[in-house]
């Protein structure tokens, strides 16, 4: 069963700073894999605890999706995505 995905408000604002192939991937196929098996992603630990990051590369850069998992609801909240470059604080202080 596929699950249903919510967005942070600024996950727009993150789709806009990236190349649009990438955008395009991302809607494509990666939230695809998302959605349909969510523990796929490798689960962060710290400040960051609860959170899956969903890794790929694209013209060898790498790439990120945070998200958590709402099990009773079936629901992925895409919390951002981004380049692996300063993925994790950015991430963090959107969070906190």
């Amino acid at each position: 069963m596929s699950y249903r995905d919510e967005y942070h408000p600024k996950v727009k604002s993150d789709l806009k700073k990236l190349d649009r192939a990438v955008v395009k991937e991302i809607h494509n196929f990666h939230l695809d894999r998302i959605l349909n098996e969510p523990q796929r992603g490798e689960e962060l630990h710290g400040d960051l605890q609860g959170v899956l990051s969903y890794h790929f590369k694209k013209n060898n850069v790498d790439y990120r999706i945070a998200y958590s998992i709402e099990e009773t609801k079936k629901i992925v909240h895409i919390l951002m995505a981004g380049k692996r470059e300063n993925f994790y604080e950015i991430l963090k202080r959107r969070l906190l």
